[in-house]
Protein backbone atom coordinates (compact mmCIF):
# COMPACT_ATOMS: atom_id res chain seq x y z
CA UNK A 1 0.00 0.00 0.00
CA UNK A 2 1.30 3.01 -1.02
CA UNK A 3 -0.57 5.35 0.70
CA UNK A 4 0.21 5.39 4.63
CA UNK A 5 -2.02 7.25 7.00
CA UNK A 6 -0.55 8.91 10.21
CA UNK A 7 -2.34 7.26 13.26
CA UNK A 8 -3.66 9.24 15.75
CA UNK A 9 -3.65 7.91 19.42
CA UNK A 10 -3.59 8.31 22.93
CA UNK A 11 -0.09 9.05 23.18
CA UNK A 12 2.17 8.17 26.71
CA UNK A 13 5.06 10.43 26.06
CA UNK A 14 6.54 12.77 28.66
CA UNK A 15 7.46 15.86 27.68
CA UNK A 16 11.34 16.86 29.08
CA UNK A 17 12.35 20.30 30.38
CA UNK A 18 13.42 19.42 33.49
CA UNK A 19 16.00 21.85 35.67
CA UNK A 20 19.21 20.57 36.96
CA UNK A 21 19.50 19.69 40.34
CA UNK A 22 22.92 19.53 41.85
CA UNK A 23 23.39 16.66 44.50
CA UNK A 24 22.33 17.49 48.33
CA UNK A 25 23.33 15.62 51.36
CA UNK A 26 20.37 13.62 51.53
CA UNK A 27 19.33 12.63 48.16
CA UNK A 28 20.12 13.91 44.68
CA UNK A 29 16.66 13.93 42.78
CA UNK A 30 17.34 12.74 39.30
CA UNK A 31 14.46 12.86 37.38
CA UNK A 32 11.72 15.88 38.33
CA UNK A 33 9.41 16.14 36.08
CA UNK A 34 6.65 17.92 37.79
CA UNK A 35 4.46 16.30 34.35
CA UNK A 36 6.07 13.27 34.26
CA UNK A 37 4.16 10.58 33.60
CA UNK A 38 1.33 12.82 32.57
CA UNK A 39 0.62 11.63 28.73
CA UNK A 40 -0.51 13.92 26.03
CA UNK A 41 -3.96 12.36 24.68
CA UNK A 42 -4.95 12.37 21.05
CA UNK A 43 -1.58 13.69 19.47
CA UNK A 44 -0.41 12.88 15.85
CA UNK A 45 2.41 10.69 14.55
CA UNK A 46 5.58 12.94 14.53
CA UNK A 47 8.64 13.65 12.72
CA UNK A 48 11.77 13.07 14.12
CA UNK A 49 15.76 13.45 13.01
CA UNK A 50 16.24 10.36 15.11
CA UNK A 51 14.82 7.81 16.77
CA UNK A 52 16.81 6.04 19.60
CA UNK A 53 15.06 2.68 20.59
CA UNK A 54 16.22 1.81 23.99
CA UNK A 55 17.65 4.64 27.06
CA UNK A 56 20.01 2.79 28.78
CA UNK A 57 23.32 4.25 29.07
CA UNK A 58 24.48 3.39 25.58
CA UNK A 59 21.95 5.29 23.99
CA UNK A 60 21.40 8.00 26.27
CA UNK A 61 25.20 8.33 26.03
CA UNK A 62 24.84 8.72 22.12
CA UNK A 63 22.19 10.99 22.88
CA UNK A 64 24.40 13.55 24.87
CA UNK A 65 26.99 12.96 22.53
CA UNK A 66 24.87 14.46 19.47
CA UNK A 67 23.63 17.32 22.52
CA UNK A 68 27.11 18.63 22.76
CA UNK A 69 28.34 18.88 18.75
CA UNK A 70 27.28 22.21 17.52
CA UNK A 71 26.16 20.73 14.15
CA UNK A 72 24.31 17.92 16.04
CA UNK A 73 22.55 20.11 18.83
CA UNK A 74 19.38 21.33 17.09
CA UNK A 75 18.46 17.92 15.83
CA UNK A 76 15.55 16.33 16.91
CA UNK A 77 15.55 13.51 18.68
CA UNK A 78 13.07 10.61 20.66
CA UNK A 79 13.66 8.01 22.77
CA UNK A 80 11.64 4.88 22.73
CA UNK A 81 11.91 2.55 26.17
CA UNK A 82 9.18 1.16 28.14
CA UNK A 83 11.37 1.60 31.62
CA UNK A 84 9.76 3.95 33.64
CA UNK A 85 12.21 5.24 35.46
CA UNK A 86 13.13 7.34 32.52
CA UNK A 87 10.02 9.27 32.96
CA UNK A 88 9.24 9.03 36.20
CA UNK A 89 10.87 10.15 40.06
CA UNK A 90 13.79 8.19 41.39
CA UNK A 91 16.34 9.26 44.43
CA UNK A 92 19.85 7.73 44.17
CA UNK A 93 20.09 7.88 48.49
CA UNK A 94 24.09 8.26 49.60
CA UNK A 95 23.29 5.54 52.23
CA UNK A 96 21.50 2.61 49.55
CA UNK A 97 23.01 -0.09 49.96
CA UNK A 98 25.49 -0.53 46.07
CA UNK A 99 23.64 -2.25 43.47
CA UNK A 100 25.37 -5.42 42.05
CA UNK A 101 25.16 -4.11 38.73
CA UNK A 102 28.15 -2.40 37.99
CA UNK A 103 29.90 -1.13 34.95
CA UNK A 104 34.21 -0.67 34.93
CA UNK A 105 34.77 2.94 32.86
CA UNK A 106 38.07 2.86 31.80
CA UNK A 107 39.82 6.30 31.46
CA UNK A 108 38.64 6.68 27.63
CA UNK A 109 35.33 6.25 28.63
CA UNK A 110 35.50 8.96 31.36
CA UNK A 111 36.86 11.47 29.10
CA UNK A 112 34.35 10.86 26.56
CA UNK A 113 31.70 11.19 29.54
CA UNK A 114 33.47 14.46 30.34
CA UNK A 115 33.07 16.05 27.26
CA UNK A 116 29.72 14.81 26.05
CA UNK A 117 27.82 16.15 29.34
CA UNK A 118 28.01 19.17 31.39
CA UNK A 119 25.50 21.59 32.43
CA UNK A 120 25.78 24.74 34.70
CA UNK A 121 29.56 23.61 36.17
CA UNK A 122 27.94 19.91 36.52
CA UNK A 123 29.71 17.74 34.33
CA UNK A 124 27.84 14.15 33.83
CA UNK A 125 31.50 12.81 35.32
CA UNK A 126 30.99 15.20 38.17
CA UNK A 127 28.01 14.15 38.95
CA UNK A 128 28.98 10.19 39.15
CA UNK A 129 31.88 11.34 41.71
CA UNK A 130 29.77 12.65 44.20
CA UNK A 131 28.33 9.10 44.27
CA UNK A 132 28.99 6.24 45.55
CA UNK A 133 32.05 4.57 42.94
CA UNK A 134 35.86 3.38 43.27
CA UNK A 135 38.89 4.09 41.10
CA UNK A 136 41.48 1.71 41.25
CA UNK A 137 44.96 2.23 40.17
CA UNK A 138 46.29 -1.59 40.37
CA UNK A 139 44.99 -4.61 39.17
CA UNK A 140 46.02 -8.17 39.71
CA UNK A 141 45.46 -11.71 37.64
CA UNK A 142 46.30 -15.37 38.26
CA UNK A 143 45.23 -18.44 38.16
CA UNK A 144 44.35 -21.83 40.67
CA UNK A 145 47.60 -23.61 39.25
CA UNK A 146 49.47 -21.67 41.54
CA UNK A 147 52.28 -21.84 38.36
CA UNK A 148 51.93 -17.60 37.96
CA UNK A 149 50.41 -14.55 38.28
CA UNK A 150 50.17 -10.65 36.49
CA UNK A 151 50.24 -7.32 38.32
CA UNK A 152 48.97 -4.32 36.89
CA UNK A 153 50.23 -0.48 38.14
CA UNK A 154 48.86 2.35 36.45
CA UNK A 155 52.06 3.85 36.44
CA UNK A 156 53.28 1.21 34.37
CA UNK A 157 51.43 2.96 31.61
CA UNK A 158 52.20 6.12 33.04
CA UNK A 159 48.64 6.28 33.71
CA UNK A 160 46.93 7.99 36.92
CA UNK A 161 44.17 5.07 37.09
CA UNK A 162 43.17 1.86 35.30
CA UNK A 163 39.52 2.38 35.40
CA UNK A 164 36.33 3.38 38.00
CA UNK A 165 33.99 0.83 39.23
CA UNK A 166 30.49 3.07 38.83
CA UNK A 167 26.61 1.50 39.71
CA UNK A 168 24.39 1.44 36.45
CA UNK A 169 21.99 3.11 37.65
CA UNK A 170 24.36 6.33 38.45
CA UNK A 171 25.52 6.17 35.03
CA UNK A 172 22.34 6.01 33.84
CA UNK A 173 20.39 9.01 36.31
CA UNK A 174 23.84 11.23 35.35
CA UNK A 175 23.47 10.52 31.26
CA UNK A 176 19.87 11.53 31.85
CA UNK A 177 19.81 14.23 34.09
CA UNK A 178 22.33 15.87 31.42
CA UNK A 179 20.18 15.00 28.18
CA UNK A 180 16.58 15.86 29.78
CA UNK A 181 18.32 19.43 30.08
CA UNK A 182 19.12 20.49 25.98
CA UNK A 183 17.29 20.86 23.03
CA UNK A 184 17.81 17.93 21.14
CA UNK A 185 15.60 15.24 23.34
CA UNK A 186 11.80 16.10 22.57
CA UNK A 187 9.93 13.20 23.76
CA UNK A 188 10.60 9.67 25.46
CA UNK A 189 7.76 7.39 24.69
CA UNK A 190 7.27 4.84 27.48
CA UNK A 191 6.83 1.59 24.95
CA UNK A 192 8.16 -0.50 23.23
CA UNK A 193 8.44 -0.88 19.31
CA UNK A 194 6.57 -3.22 17.58
CA UNK A 195 7.19 -3.09 13.59
CA UNK A 196 9.54 -0.99 11.57
CA UNK A 197 8.81 0.07 7.86
CA UNK A 198 11.47 1.35 5.05
CA UNK A 199 10.52 1.62 1.98
CA UNK A 200 13.01 1.78 -1.06
CA UNK A 201 14.25 5.50 -2.03
CA UNK A 202 12.19 6.95 -5.19
CA UNK A 203 14.86 8.53 -7.22
CA UNK A 204 12.01 10.73 -8.86
CA UNK A 205 11.25 12.48 -5.68
CA UNK A 206 12.93 16.07 -5.16
CA UNK A 207 12.54 16.71 -1.53
CA UNK A 208 11.37 20.32 -0.48
CA UNK A 209 9.81 21.59 2.99
CA UNK A 210 6.13 21.38 1.69
CA UNK A 211 6.59 17.53 1.45
CA UNK A 212 4.67 15.37 4.12
CA UNK A 213 5.41 12.97 6.14
CA UNK A 214 3.87 10.42 4.50
CA UNK A 215 5.00 11.57 1.41
CA UNK A 216 8.83 11.45 2.78
CA UNK A 217 7.88 7.62 3.99
CA UNK A 218 6.69 6.42 0.84
CA UNK A 219 9.29 8.02 -1.00
CA UNK A 220 11.94 6.11 1.27
CA UNK A 221 13.44 9.12 2.70
CA UNK A 222 11.70 8.26 6.35
CA UNK A 223 11.54 5.26 8.64
CA UNK A 224 7.96 4.23 10.44
CA UNK A 225 8.15 3.18 13.95
CA UNK A 226 5.05 1.96 15.49
CA UNK A 227 4.90 1.26 18.91
CA UNK A 228 2.66 -1.44 21.31
CA UNK A 229 1.16 1.53 23.15
CA UNK A 230 -0.65 2.74 19.55
CA UNK A 231 1.45 5.27 18.86
CA UNK A 232 3.42 6.00 16.00
CA UNK A 233 6.33 8.21 14.89
CA UNK A 234 8.63 8.94 11.63
CA UNK A 235 12.23 9.22 11.76
CA UNK A 236 15.41 9.36 9.50
CA UNK A 237 17.63 7.45 11.25
CA UNK A 238 16.55 4.88 13.76
CA UNK A 239 19.18 3.54 15.98
CA UNK A 240 19.19 -0.03 17.90
CA UNK A 241 20.48 0.29 21.30
CA UNK A 242 17.92 -2.08 22.59
CA UNK A 243 20.15 -4.83 23.79
CA UNK A 244 21.64 -8.31 22.80
CA UNK A 245 17.67 -9.06 21.83
CA UNK A 246 17.44 -6.05 20.04
CA UNK A 247 13.88 -5.75 18.10
CA UNK A 248 15.60 -2.87 16.00
CA UNK A 249 18.03 -5.73 14.92
CA UNK A 250 15.31 -7.79 14.19
CA UNK A 251 13.09 -5.70 12.06
CA UNK A 252 15.96 -4.57 9.93
CA UNK A 253 17.07 -8.28 8.74
CA UNK A 254 20.51 -7.87 10.33
CA UNK A 255 21.85 -11.20 11.11
CA UNK A 256 24.27 -11.82 13.87
CA UNK A 257 26.79 -14.64 14.42
CA UNK A 258 27.96 -15.93 17.75
CA UNK A 259 27.06 -18.98 20.54
CA UNK A 260 26.25 -19.37 23.74
CA UNK A 261 28.81 -20.05 26.95
CA UNK A 262 28.30 -23.08 29.12
CA UNK A 263 28.69 -20.61 31.91
CA UNK A 264 26.25 -18.31 33.66
CA UNK A 265 27.80 -15.32 35.90
CA UNK A 266 26.53 -14.74 39.14
CA UNK A 267 26.68 -11.45 40.28
CA UNK A 268 26.49 -9.19 43.63
CA UNK A 269 27.72 -6.84 46.05
CA UNK A 270 29.90 -7.58 48.70
CA UNK A 271 31.00 -5.86 51.70
CA UNK A 272 35.00 -6.18 53.66
CA UNK A 273 36.54 -5.14 57.25
CA UNK A 274 38.43 -2.52 55.49
CA UNK A 275 37.99 -0.92 52.16
CA UNK A 276 39.32 -2.43 48.73
CA UNK A 277 41.48 -0.41 46.51
CA UNK A 278 42.49 -3.19 43.51
CA UNK A 279 40.62 -5.12 40.96
CA UNK A 280 41.55 -8.95 41.87
CA UNK A 281 40.57 -11.54 39.14
CA UNK A 282 41.35 -15.02 40.25
CA UNK A 283 40.79 -17.92 37.16
CA UNK A 284 39.14 -20.93 38.60
CA UNK A 285 38.45 -24.21 36.23
CA UNK A 286 34.48 -23.27 35.80
CA UNK A 287 35.45 -19.74 34.89
CA UNK A 288 37.04 -16.45 36.41
CA UNK A 289 35.86 -14.56 39.53
CA UNK A 290 36.38 -10.94 39.74
CA UNK A 291 36.58 -8.85 42.68
CA UNK A 292 35.51 -5.16 42.31
CA UNK A 293 35.82 -2.30 44.60
CA UNK A 294 32.81 0.19 44.74
CA UNK A 295 34.35 1.95 47.39
CA UNK A 296 32.58 2.22 51.45
CA UNK A 297 34.15 -1.14 52.12
CA UNK A 298 32.10 -2.17 49.56
CA UNK A 299 33.39 -4.54 46.93
CA UNK A 300 31.47 -5.73 44.07
CA UNK A 301 31.44 -10.51 42.73
CA UNK A 302 31.33 -11.28 39.02
CA UNK A 303 31.98 -14.83 39.27
CA UNK A 304 31.57 -16.88 36.29
CA UNK A 305 30.70 -20.55 36.72
CA UNK A 306 28.84 -23.67 34.96
CA UNK A 307 24.90 -23.15 35.29
CA UNK A 308 24.28 -25.97 37.66
CA UNK A 309 26.82 -24.33 40.09
CA UNK A 310 25.39 -20.74 39.62
CA UNK A 311 22.23 -22.14 40.85
CA UNK A 312 23.47 -23.77 43.37
CA UNK A 313 25.53 -20.57 44.46
CA UNK A 314 22.57 -18.72 44.06
CA UNK A 315 20.57 -20.45 46.86
CA UNK A 316 23.27 -21.84 49.00
CA UNK A 317 22.89 -19.69 52.42
CA UNK A 318 24.77 -16.19 53.07
CA UNK A 319 27.43 -17.77 55.45
CA UNK A 320 28.33 -20.47 53.11
CA UNK A 321 28.76 -18.11 50.15
CA UNK A 322 30.69 -16.22 51.84
CA UNK A 323 32.90 -19.05 52.50
CA UNK A 324 33.00 -20.07 49.06
CA UNK A 325 34.14 -16.39 48.17
CA UNK A 326 37.25 -16.42 50.58
CA UNK A 327 37.99 -20.09 49.89
CA UNK A 328 38.11 -19.33 45.82
CA UNK A 329 40.29 -16.01 46.17
CA UNK A 330 43.12 -17.56 48.50
CA UNK A 331 43.93 -21.64 48.35
CA UNK A 332 41.11 -22.97 47.27
CA UNK A 333 41.27 -24.87 44.12
CA UNK A 334 45.36 -24.59 44.06
CA UNK A 335 48.62 -22.47 46.21
CA UNK A 336 49.57 -18.80 45.89
CA UNK A 337 51.27 -18.55 42.69
CA UNK A 338 55.04 -18.33 43.23
CA UNK A 339 57.21 -15.31 41.58
CA UNK A 340 58.15 -17.02 38.76
CA UNK A 341 57.51 -20.51 36.91
CA UNK A 342 61.49 -20.65 36.05
CA UNK A 343 62.54 -20.37 39.71
CA UNK A 344 65.88 -18.44 40.09
CA UNK A 345 66.49 -18.38 36.43
CA UNK A 346 65.97 -14.68 35.00
CA UNK A 347 65.29 -15.62 31.91
CA UNK A 348 63.01 -11.65 31.12
CA UNK A 349 65.47 -9.85 33.08
CA UNK A 350 66.83 -7.74 29.86
CA UNK A 351 63.27 -6.46 29.47
CA UNK A 352 61.72 -6.40 33.48
CA UNK A 353 63.26 -2.69 34.07
CA UNK A 354 63.61 -3.54 37.96
CA UNK A 355 59.68 -4.00 38.17
CA UNK A 356 59.36 -7.38 39.33
CA UNK A 357 61.58 -6.63 42.51
CA UNK A 358 59.54 -4.18 43.59
CA UNK A 359 57.78 -4.44 46.36
CA UNK A 360 54.24 -3.16 44.74
CA UNK A 361 54.63 -6.27 42.37
CA UNK A 362 54.37 -9.07 44.55
CA UNK A 363 51.98 -11.59 45.21
CA UNK A 364 48.92 -10.24 47.18
CA UNK A 365 45.94 -12.28 49.16
CA UNK A 366 42.49 -10.24 48.47
CA UNK A 367 40.53 -8.38 51.31
CA UNK A 368 38.50 -11.08 53.35
CA UNK A 369 34.08 -10.52 52.68
CA UNK A 370 32.51 -10.05 55.44
CA UNK A 371 29.41 -9.82 54.82
CA UNK A 372 27.05 -10.16 51.61
CA UNK A 373 25.26 -6.73 50.68
CA UNK A 374 23.07 -7.32 48.03
CA UNK A 375 20.55 -9.95 46.41
CA UNK A 376 22.47 -12.66 43.93
CA UNK A 377 22.01 -12.72 40.47
CA UNK A 378 22.93 -14.49 37.37
CA UNK A 379 23.00 -14.20 34.07
CA UNK A 380 23.72 -16.65 31.13
CA UNK A 381 26.96 -15.40 29.26
CA UNK A 382 27.27 -15.45 25.30
CA UNK A 383 28.84 -14.04 22.61
CA UNK A 384 26.92 -12.07 19.87
CA UNK A 385 27.98 -9.98 16.84
CA UNK A 386 26.27 -8.42 14.04
CA UNK A 387 27.16 -9.25 10.56
CA UNK A 388 26.41 -5.54 9.73
CA UNK A 389 25.83 -2.72 12.12
CA UNK A 390 24.35 -0.53 9.60
CA UNK A 391 21.17 -0.38 6.91
CA UNK A 392 18.96 1.69 5.37
CA UNK A 393 18.46 4.39 7.98
CA UNK A 394 19.48 2.24 10.54
CA UNK A 395 22.41 1.57 12.92
CA UNK A 396 23.16 -0.32 15.72
CA UNK A 397 25.24 0.31 18.91
CA UNK A 398 26.68 -1.21 22.16
CA UNK A 399 24.97 -4.89 22.91
CA UNK A 400 22.92 -4.74 19.69
CA UNK A 401 25.72 -4.67 17.60
CA UNK A 402 28.16 -6.75 19.78
CA UNK A 403 28.05 -9.17 23.25
CA UNK A 404 31.50 -10.08 24.82
CA UNK A 405 31.64 -12.26 28.30
CA UNK A 406 32.08 -9.79 31.15
CA UNK A 407 36.05 -10.85 31.69
CA UNK A 408 37.53 -7.86 30.94
CA UNK A 409 34.74 -5.16 31.48
CA UNK A 410 34.69 -4.01 28.39
CA UNK A 411 30.93 -4.44 26.94
CA UNK A 412 29.77 -0.96 27.98
CA UNK A 413 32.90 0.22 27.26
CA UNK A 414 32.36 -0.86 23.36
CA UNK A 415 29.54 0.45 23.49
CA UNK A 416 30.12 4.17 24.65
CA UNK A 417 32.83 3.80 21.97
CA UNK A 418 30.13 3.11 19.29
CA UNK A 419 28.14 5.98 20.57
CA UNK A 420 31.22 8.66 20.18
CA UNK A 421 32.04 7.18 16.56
CA UNK A 422 28.36 7.14 15.57
CA UNK A 423 27.64 10.80 16.81
CA UNK A 424 31.33 12.33 15.10
CA UNK A 425 29.79 10.24 11.94
CA UNK A 426 25.87 11.85 12.12
CA UNK A 427 28.23 15.06 12.27
CA UNK A 428 30.37 15.24 9.41
CA UNK A 429 27.46 14.27 7.46
CA UNK A 430 25.30 17.03 8.15
CA UNK A 431 28.13 19.23 7.60
CA UNK A 432 28.48 18.25 3.61
CA UNK A 433 24.33 18.30 4.06
CA UNK A 434 24.23 14.63 4.17
CA UNK A 435 20.70 12.66 5.18
CA UNK A 436 21.90 10.95 8.41
CA UNK A 437 20.03 8.23 7.22
CA UNK A 438 21.83 7.20 3.85
CA UNK A 439 23.50 4.09 4.07
CA UNK A 440 26.85 5.55 2.71
CA UNK A 441 27.03 7.85 5.30
CA UNK A 442 26.64 5.44 8.07
CA UNK A 443 29.17 2.70 6.63
CA UNK A 444 31.87 5.06 7.84
CA UNK A 445 30.43 4.44 11.50
CA UNK A 446 30.28 1.07 10.33
CA UNK A 447 34.08 0.56 9.48
CA UNK A 448 35.46 2.58 12.24
CA UNK A 449 34.16 0.53 15.01
CA UNK A 450 33.57 -3.11 13.55
CA UNK A 451 37.33 -3.56 13.58
CA UNK A 452 38.06 -2.33 17.15
CA UNK A 453 34.91 -4.28 18.01
CA UNK A 454 36.24 -7.84 16.64
CA UNK A 455 39.36 -7.54 17.86
CA UNK A 456 38.41 -7.38 21.29
CA UNK A 457 35.71 -9.63 20.96
CA UNK A 458 38.21 -12.52 19.73
CA UNK A 459 40.95 -11.33 22.31
CA UNK A 460 38.35 -12.15 24.92
CA UNK A 461 36.71 -15.30 23.45
CA UNK A 462 40.89 -16.59 23.15
CA UNK A 463 40.75 -15.65 27.01
CA UNK A 464 38.26 -17.63 27.89
CA UNK A 465 38.71 -20.54 25.80
CA UNK A 466 42.52 -20.47 27.04
CA UNK A 467 40.60 -20.79 30.20
CA UNK A 468 37.86 -23.61 30.08
CA UNK A 469 40.30 -26.70 29.56
CA UNK A 470 42.46 -27.60 32.39
CA UNK A 471 46.12 -29.29 30.33
CA UNK A 472 49.29 -29.57 31.86
CA UNK A 473 51.19 -28.24 28.91
CA UNK A 474 48.32 -25.64 28.57
CA UNK A 475 48.86 -24.40 31.91
CA UNK A 476 52.29 -24.00 31.41
CA UNK A 477 52.07 -21.81 28.00
CA UNK A 478 49.22 -19.99 30.60
CA UNK A 479 51.74 -19.63 32.90
CA UNK A 480 54.33 -18.23 31.03
CA UNK A 481 51.68 -15.66 29.30
CA UNK A 482 51.35 -14.32 32.82
CA UNK A 483 54.92 -14.63 33.48
CA UNK A 484 55.77 -12.28 30.72
CA UNK A 485 52.41 -9.43 31.11
CA UNK A 486 54.15 -9.49 34.88
CA UNK A 487 57.68 -8.94 33.60
CA UNK A 488 58.31 -7.71 30.12
CA UNK A 489 57.71 -4.07 30.58
CA UNK A 490 56.53 -2.81 26.78
CA UNK A 491 54.18 -5.84 26.94
CA UNK A 492 53.05 -5.01 30.12
CA UNK A 493 52.21 -1.20 28.79
CA UNK A 494 50.74 -2.33 26.12
CA UNK A 495 48.44 -4.49 27.75
CA UNK A 496 47.10 -2.04 30.20
CA UNK A 497 46.79 0.59 27.11
CA UNK A 498 44.82 -1.68 25.11
CA UNK A 499 42.59 -2.40 28.25
CA UNK A 500 42.19 1.14 28.56
CA UNK A 501 41.18 1.88 24.90
CA UNK A 502 43.84 3.76 23.86
CA UNK A 503 45.19 0.75 21.28
CA UNK A 504 43.74 -0.94 18.66
CA UNK A 505 45.66 -3.18 18.80
CA UNK A 506 46.10 -5.34 21.66
CA UNK A 507 49.95 -5.82 20.72
CA UNK A 508 52.66 -2.76 20.16
CA UNK A 509 50.30 -1.13 18.03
Amino acid sequence: MNRILATKAGSNVYRLRIPWRPFSNDAARVISSPIAGNPEKGSEAQQYDIAIVGGGMVGLALACSLASMPLTKHLNAVIVDSNPALGGKHFIMKDDLPDPRVSTITPSTISFLKVIAYIADIGAWRFVEQHRHAYFDKMQVWDYTGLSYAKYNARDADKEVLGCVVENKVLLSSLLSHVQNTDLLKKIYPSRLTSMSILPNSSSLEVNSTLSMTELFTHGRLAKLELEDGNSLYAKLVVGADGGKSRVRELAGIRTTGWNYSQNAIICTVEHGVENHCAWQRFLPSGPLALLPIGDKFSNIVWTMTPKESSDFKSMTEDDFLKAVNHALDYGYGPHPTSSILGSSDLFSWLKGGLSSSAHNCFEVPPKVVKLASERMVFPLSLRHANDYVSKRVALIGDAAHTVHPLAGQGVNLGFGDASSLSSVISEGIAVGTDVGEVSLLKKYEADRKPANVMMMAVLDGIQKAYSVDFGPLNILRAAAFHGAHHISPLKKSIISYALGELRLPLFA
